[in-house]
């Protein structure tokens, strides 16, 4: 996500030149149009840094980073991917923080986790264990990483068989027959490769196309599908479509015409593409009341970020005040709906503990704040709770911009379990009247001397 809360000790975030590396270090900067060719196809024994420009460990990490790409010159490829501008990639090998250091030997699809320490010593250390092993497995006969190179690059068959990390199962066969039923009438999106099983180009995107078809699968939960057909056997969709060319890779949406997929050809740009599609086409997220703690602690830990807005009490507001803010927090949430965040609202007084830890009593109602659960840091809205406040507030996040500081207590605060607000304008409570009518004054006068 272009923009996550912040580094891991890192309390204010500065605007940063993205890329750590230049063309003088041997450190390799990666991003989805070079990974597959420096990486996946290569025989090397690859030590790759997910890093984020704004991340305080990141940032002191380079320099070992470069002194570990100068030493293993010739024996170990270094690389580097700025995965908060290419989330693709991040995303694509499950990457949750910041810097996270990864090892692709010989099964690139599966690259380990490198869970040593960071110094530019311990790094190379862990290196060589990995050649050693590396080394050690080719010869025992197992495959090494030029014929894995070769699977994640290539294939037999046209048109969303297996390799590079997909399945044949997860690549939907398309036909004359099936293809308005599926394609045409779904509410889904679709990405449609179409291929001849003898093109050269088409056997080289099938590993490609069945990785991203099976990841595509998982995180649009089915709601963006690629499918396949072969237009030499059902040359009906193709002369329909206007397929001159192999592979043809074209974008199917509701109620708009046929349009032309113009992305690069790796699993990660077809990774990209669809979750474009998914968001554009997506609700947006739901907006929660903090009724108890589930509410909270699921959000907050299931999402990168969760805005929490804490609304003035209803007898300060009445219901169309608090809806007016509702409002905006809907308007807000819909247009960030692609950085997948969570969405929370309280009233002031409610979740006393959590105003607490967020600091957030002394700005006064409505307040906001947006709260990392990984990293236990939080931001505060500083401008007004408008559309432009809190757009402005929102923009800075995600580019890694605001002062940030540590949840209270370093853990998510106790929250309280209270019934959710039914619509209504608040009522004052009900003070029991006093009757005086069997007092005598006299007497009232006597105690009090």
């Amino acid at each position: 996500m272009k923009g996550l809360l912040v580094g891991t000790l890192a309390c204010t975030l500065v605007l940063t030149v993205r890329g750590f590396y230049s063309s003088s270090d041997d450190v390799v900067e990666l991003n989805p149009s070079n990974f597959n060719r420096e990486v996946i196809q290569s025989d090397s024994l690859w030590l790759i840094e997910f890093y984020a420009p704004w991340c305080g460990h990141c940032q002191r990490l380079t320099e070992d980073w470069k002194k570990v790409a100068t030493a293993l010159k010739g024996v170990v490829k270094v690389g580097a991917v700025d995965a908060d501008q290419h989330k693709s990639l991040g995303s694509q090998y499950g990457i949750r923080g910041f810097p996270t250091l990864k090892v692709f030997g010989a099964n690139k699809n599966k690259p380990e986790d490198y869970q040593g320490a960071r110094s530019s010593q311990a790094i190379i250390d862990g290196a060589m264990n990995a050649v050693r092993s590396l080394v050690k497995d080719r010869l025992g006969g197992k495959a090494g990483g030029s014929d894995q190179g070769r699977q994640s690059g290539g294939g037999s068959s046209g048109g969303g068989g297996g390799g590079g990390g997909g399945s044949k199962k997860d690549v939907v066969e398309l036909t004359d027959d099936n293809f308005d039923s599926l394609v045409l009438n779904s509410d889904d999106a679709w990405l449609v490769e179409f291929f001849a099983p003898w093109c050269g180009h088409c056997k080289n995107l099938e590993p490609e196309w069945a990785a991203a078809a099976s990841e595509v699968k998982e995180q649009t939960k089915g709601k963006v599908r690629l499918g396949a057909v072969d237009a030499t056997v059902h040359q009906g969709l193709a002369s329909r479509y206007g397929i001159r060319g192999f592979p043809t890779i074209k974008i199917f949406q509701k109620g708009e015409e046929p349009a032309d997929y113009e992305g690069g050809r790796t699993r990660s740009d077809f990774v990209a593409r669809a979750l474009d599609l998914f968001s554009a086409n997506a609700p947006p997220p739901e907006l929660l009341e903090v009724l108890n703690e589930e509410v909270l602690k699921t959000t907050c830990e299931h999402y990168q970020l969760c805005i929490i807005a804490v609304l003035p009490h209803i007898l300060d507001t009445g219901a169309s005040g608090r809806n007016a803010y509702l409002d905006v927090m809907m308007k807000m949430a819909d247009k960030y709906k692609k950085k997948m965040w969570g969405w929370l609202w309280t009233e002031a007084g409610a979740q006393m503990d959590l105003e607490s830890a967020l600091g957030i009593g002394g700005f006064g109602y409505p307040a906001m704040a947006a709260i990392n659960a990984r990293k236990m840091k939080f931001a505060l809205l500083k401008g007004s709770f408008s559309d432009t406040g809190i757009h402005e507030f929102l923009r800075d996040l995600s580019v890694g911009r605001g002062s940030t500081a540590t949840v209270g207590g370093g853990v998510l605060p106790k929250i309280y379990a209270v019934e959710p607000w039914d619509g209504k304008d608040g009522e004052l409570p009900v003070e029991d009247d006093i009757d005086l009518s069997d007092v005598e004054l006299d007497d009232l006068e006597k105690d009090e001397l």
